[in-house]
């Protein structure tokens, strides 16, 4: 039965803190986490009653998961999903940056076995994102011609709890800018194809205390001549951003974070169409909501209790173009990593 189902949560810090809670809002009741480190196991097991291990062979010998959810900082994703599948045991994988080649491999060993590893894909549950994909693939502004998009919050917002060079954003390979690219580049493209990396300019603006990039611009081409503009930073602040619109022949989408909405124009409509999205469920000390997290692991659960890898809309070898993306896009600026 789904209800006995056992997942280990790998990593209990920020991420690993939601994925526990949203395993709870979904009803399973054998949940438990690894850390090494101490005060985060502490924080799990008192606020959220789950056992908790200081080691991870022992998490696995003593209470047997069914599946792993692998919330570690992005250099240890690889690492503790290559030891599930050698353990046949299904993982969930937050989105990665680094080990792209080991990821590869992963998904070549993994679609030859039963054992599915599934990586993060979040944007592509928010119903931002899936508003756009709904307006675009409708046809309501005609052909895709141009697209702007800016993303960005001021990173020692990211964690108010702790000091960002405490934290993987701060390291060069795993920085803040550096992850969101590909996080960003996986609903995209689920709506506008393969990106072609056609130019990047990235730099670090603010005096921040991390040797990383706090901005990066992105020029791509997508198939059929539509180019974007992306431009993901850490800098903005009060307030968060989110901006997206979409130049087509016969009109036009917005979608705000802001204001939370989509709505388009066109040349029948003239008038703004709008769509409201809502806040959704918000946990304190956290910026994003809940549901989109939540329906990403149902996904993932239903895909791998029913044995049909097609019930997932991500995979690693998805996640490897997408790094290839990046990697292109970096070494178009000049700049070595």
């Amino acid at each position: 039965m789904e209800s006995a189902l056992r997942f280990l949560v790998v990593g209990l810090g920020s991420m690993g803190k939601r994925r526990v809670r949203n395993l709870r809002t979904l009803g399973y009741a054998h949940v438990a986490g690894f850390d090494p480190r101490e005060d985060r196991r502490t924080e799990a097991a008192t606020r959220s009653a789950i056992p908790t291990f200081s080691e991870f062979e022992s998490a696995l010998e003593r209470f047997r998961p069914d599946m792993l959810i692998i919330s570690t900082p992005p250099q240890h994703h690889m690492t503790y999903a290559w030891a599930g599948f050698e353990r046949r045991i299904a993982c969930f994988v937050e989105a990665s940056v680094v080990d792209a080649e080991r990821a590869l491999e992963l998904h070549r060993r993994s679609v030859e076995s039963s054992v599915l590893i599934a990586p993060s894909c979040t944007m592509r549950y928010y119903p931002g994102p899936r508003k756009v994909k709904e307006l675009v693939r409708g046809g309501l502004i005609g052909k895709p011609l141009n697209i702007n998009y800016q993303i960005g919050q001021y990173l020692p917002d990211w964690h108010p709890w702790e000091r960002i060079e405490d934290y993987y954003v701060s390291n060069p390979e795993t920085g803040a800018c550096r992850e969101i690219v590909p996080f960003e580049l996986t609903w995209l493209n689920d709506i506008f194809g393969v990106a072609e990396p056609v130019a990047c300019v990235r730099a670090k603006l603010t005096a921040m205390n991390a040797s990383i990039d706090d901005v990066y611009h992105c020029l791509l081409s997508y198939p059929e001549k539509v180019l974007a503009n992306l431009t993901v930073e850490v800098i903005s602040r009060p307030k968060a951003t989110r901006e997206l619109r979409v130049l087509g022949s016969e009109g036009e989408i917005v979608f705000s974070g802001e204001e939370r909405c989509v709505r388009y124009a066109n040349t029948h409509t003239r008038d703004w169409v709008r769509f409201e999205l809502g806040a959704g469920t918000v946990e304190k000390s956290y910026i994003n909501p809940e549901e989109p997290y939540i329906a990403e692991l149902t996904d993932f659960i239903g895909s791998v209790t029913k044995g049909d890898r097609s019930l997932y809309p991500n995979t690693l070898l998805d996640d490897y173009r997408i790094l290839q993306t990046l990697y292109r896009l970096e070494a178009l600026s000049g700049k070595a990593q």
